[in-house]
């Protein structure tokens, strides 16, 4: 997996001087040209794109929002190397929070360096964290469920059972906290779905459940699933219930 990509018109010797250094520190980085149809062929294998842009950047609007969408989807980062002016018309279509860094022409490479390093650093440990994909509908309980997790998982959302499918697509993860009840695909729905795929049949499925009864646990319990979980548990009571499931995964 490349860990860098620089984006530019041109493989300028300051470009490949970056591109130098960065291996030097054994970051693996590479060279591609702003085109959709480049950017399309190496983004997958991407962790951090390097936008180095000119008093052309207009041309390559498809091209901004197609790495917006990568960031998104798959939780990348960009550095933006560019003009303010240049950096204004970027930030139209780009959101400000997948944004790693902004640098002014002419490039400061000590800096760009040094920043991309650290990313690259920081993202490999966070790379080591077990990973978990939070599926509800109530977008509100999502956010603090990823709040109180975050500090030891790698956390990814999705608000619908479809979300959840097309996300896994892509994506690799170690366990699925899955909302029993959701409108359109209810949960137990989306674990048949899942089972049914060769690719997520053996991911670990943790139900949510708002419903303590005896009836709907028993309910919950005939799918099979890793655990259930009550969404009235605390924070505490979660990462001990996750601590516990990913110990015993060790044996």
């Amino acid at each position: 997996m490349k860990n860098v990509t620089v984006i530019s018109r041109a493989e300028t010797f300051t470009v490949m001087g970056l591109i130098k250094k960065l291996g030097e520190l054994g970051i693996q980085a590479g060279f591609c040209v702003p085109s959709l149809e480049a950017l399309e062929f190496t983004a997958y294998d991407t962790e951090l794109f390097v936008l180095i842009t000119d008093e052309s950047v207009d041309e390559i609007r498809r091209s901004i929002v197609f790495l917006k969408d990568q960031c998104i989807e798959d939780e990348k980062r960009m550095l933006l190397i560019a003009t303010k002016l240049e950096r204004d018309y970027v930030m139209k279509f780009f959101p400000e929070q997948y944004l790693l860094a902004w640098f002014d022409r002419p490039m400061n490479l000590p800096a760009i360096i040094e920043t991309t390093r650290k990313y690259v650093d920081e993202e490999q440990v966070e790379l080591r964290k077990k990973s978990i994909l939070v599926v509800d509908d109530d977008t509100t309980y999502m956010l603090v469920i990823r709040d109180w997790l975050q500090p030891q998982y790698r956390v990814s959302m999705a608000s619908s059972g479809l979300q959840a499918i097309q996300w896994l697509a892509k994506n690799h993860v170690d366990l699925i906290l899955l909302d029993y009840e959701m409108p359109v695909t209810p949960g137990p729905q989306v674990l048949e779905m899942l089972k049914s795929e060769l690719s997520t049949s053996r991911i670990p499925v943790m139900f949510l459940t708002g419903r303590g009864d005896k009836e709907s646990i028993m309910k919950v319990l005939a799918l099979k699933p890793a655990d259930y979980l009550l969404k009235s548990i605390d924070q505490v009571g979660l990462l001990k219930k996750l601590d516990d499931f990913f110990q015993k995964q060790k044996f």
